[in-house]
């Protein structure tokens, strides 16, 4: 497995498609989220992409990491069927959080995986909401 974290214009047009369409995979037609996933920020000069991608190129993990201003913003979390429950979701935090120097880091957790973004620091920050359906906790790391 190799993992990266790269800027939109790094991503090769198969990578990126790969990394599109497992985020479909997951979000929309798994979790039944009918949603704009590609909603232009993807593009943005300061987005990183994490890619966790196999052996032979397909893309099995990811999360982006968006720019804030003040904060940076950590979503679209998503694994591969086949590459859950195998620590790699770990690692893909890991490098994200690599990326977000200097500032507090915010994201929206499914509430299920609250516990499971507590163990990189994250803390709950406001009250459950739902987000297409499925409940939510907005979750900060404060920068140290």
């Amino acid at each position: 497995m190799k993992i990266s974290a790269v800027p939109f214009a790094s991503l090769g047009p198969l990578t990126a498609y790969s990394l599109w369409k497992l985020r479909q995979d997951v979000f929309v037609v798994e979790q039944d989220c009918p949603y704009p996933d590609l909603d232009g920020r993807d593009l943005a000069p300061e987005t990183r992409h994490v890619v966790m991608e196999g052996d032979d190129g397909v893309v099995l993990g990811c999360a982006r990491v968006l720019d804030d201003g003040d904060e940076w913003r950590i979503g679209r979390v998503a694994l591969h069927r086949t590459a859950r429950g195998q620590g790699w979701a770990d690692r893909i935090m890991q490098a994200a959080l690599q990326v977000c120097p200097d500032r507090d880091v915010v994201l929206d957790a499914q509430a299920p995986l609250a516990g499971w973004y507590a163990g990189f620091g994250f803390e709950v920050c406001g009250p459950e909401f739902l987000e297409d359906g499925i409940a939510h906790l907005p979750m900060v790391r404060r920068a140290e």
